[in-house]
């Protein structure tokens, strides 16, 4: 992805504060201001561009403060499931709480129009209150979506590809309420609807998966409209950037036809981060990820079953364009380890490694684990949100690779 303009600001004024001396004791709230303040990010190294007496920009309150953090990046780039795209994508970030143990908030979207015609327009929200008591998590996205689709299982080949044209609407809302610290229950209300479902260019004398898959007569729309029931742990204090601490969250979905779906079917994600420091006392971090998303009874309309990229983030993955695999049943894990590059924290490095298995249709066994790796970089959008633009390079099986980005860290 290649940056045409970079902004980053905080709504009201910064206040620059004194170099401090290192044999001075700081408490733990001024270390965290000592250390962000000798950090540099894209709008340091613009500014200093644009006027070479520019100082660093610096912040006396320390990465707890309430400012408003934004971070915006129009772009031109590069993906699998868009080929070349124009986009805008906003971050904002800021805490409810100078409390120490306050999760940050924080708010994305973007629009896109791709080289496939595709329109995606996401809001993605993560807002904790003050004294983490709640906690609302938004997913609403538009999506005008031509992407291509391979089958169902692990033995689907870049032979099997074809287009599916949809157009869709998701809207995804849940309310976290605090159990006891660091674990809260959650209900929610999740409303997937898609319409105008065709088939561009399938294979000619055959029966696609597609058309095959509890479909008749074909339908030219699909809906998911169900409750969701949660259970959260979260200790990170920076979702953005996790620096440690452990993310777990199980959700049940029943989608029941009084809610208007067609039939009933139920599903069950699992979706658990840990996060360490490696080695001991460095900011490296080792990171691992189990994703596992799996049907519970009943049948999925086809573009609601779990797949490669199907996550709220489209992170799972890498390696594979999105919609590679598809099944009933998704189990997911990948590990990261993430260091530094330059001494200010501008630059930093990654490498990571995947597998992801899919449920076959006939027999319902994973049967195929297709494992995925790659490295990238990171780039510090905004060091008082810790933002980074992630830059990665994926391969996976049978000649599949190419370029993956996000602003902010995949998981």
């Amino acid at each position: 992805m290649f940056c045409v303009l970079l902004s980053s600001y905080a709504i009201s004024a910064q206040h620059a504060i004194p170099v401090l001396p290192d044999s001075l004791q700081l408490n733990r709230h001024h270390k965290h201001v000592y250390a962000v303040n000798e950090e540099e990010d894209l709008i340091d190294i613009a500014r200093k561009f644009v006027n070479k007496g520019a100082q660093k920009r610096t912040d006396s309150e320390g990465r707890q403060s309430q400012k408003l953090r934004l971070s915006a990046v129009p772009a031109a780039g590069y993906s699998l499931q868009t080929g070349f795209a124009v986009l805008a994508v906003a971050n904002a970030a800021f805490y409810t709480s100078k409390h120490q143990d306050a999760n940050i908030s924080s708010v994305l979207t973007s629009l896109t129009y791709s080289q496939q015609k595709q329109v995606i327009f996401p809001i993605q929200a993560n807002i904790w209150s003050k004294g983490n008591k709640y906690n609302l998590v938004t997913d609403w996205r538009f999506l005008k979506y031509p992407s291509y689709t391979y089958g169902l299982g692990g033995y689907t080949t870049f032979y099997d590809q074809y287009t599916i044209d949809y157009s869709a609407i998701r809207l995804h809302q849940t309310l976290y309420r605090i159990i006891m610290k660091d674990f809260y229950g959650g209900l929610g209300y999740n409303l997937d609807y898609f319409w105008n479902i065709k088939e561009v260019d399938p294979p000619t004398g055959t029966v696609t998966d597609f058309e095959r898959y509890d479909r008749s007569p074909v339908s030219a729309t699909e809906i998911a409209s169900g409750l969701t029931f949660s259970l959260l742990y979260d200790s990170r204090r920076n979702s953005i950037n996790p620096e440690g601490g452990t993310y777990a969250n199980l959700t049940y979905r029943p989608n029941l036809t009084f809610l208007g779906n067609n039939a009933t079917w139920r599903s069950l994600i699992l979706d658990a981060r840990q996060y360490y420091k490696l080695p001991f006392g460095n900011n490296n971090i080792i990171a691992f990820w189990n994703y596992d998303w799996l049907t519970v009874s009943g049948t999925p309309p086809y573009l609601m079953l779990p797949n490669t990229g199907g996550d709220p983030y489209s992170n799972t993955g890498r390696g594979y364009i999105q919609g590679r695999f598809r099944g009933k049943n998704m189990l997911y894990l990948e590990s990261e380890y993430r260091f530094a590059l330059s001494g200010n924290d501008l630059l930093g490095g990654v490498v990571f490694v995947n597998a992801e298995s899919f449920s076959e249709q006939a027999s319902n066994r994973f049967e195929v684990v297709s494992p995925g790796y790659g490295a990238g970089i990171r780039i510090k959008l905004n060091k008082f949100s810790r933002t980074n633009i992630a830059l990665d390079y994926g391969l996976g099986i049978n000649g599949s690779g190419g370029f993956f980005v996000n602003l902010g860290e995949v998981f």
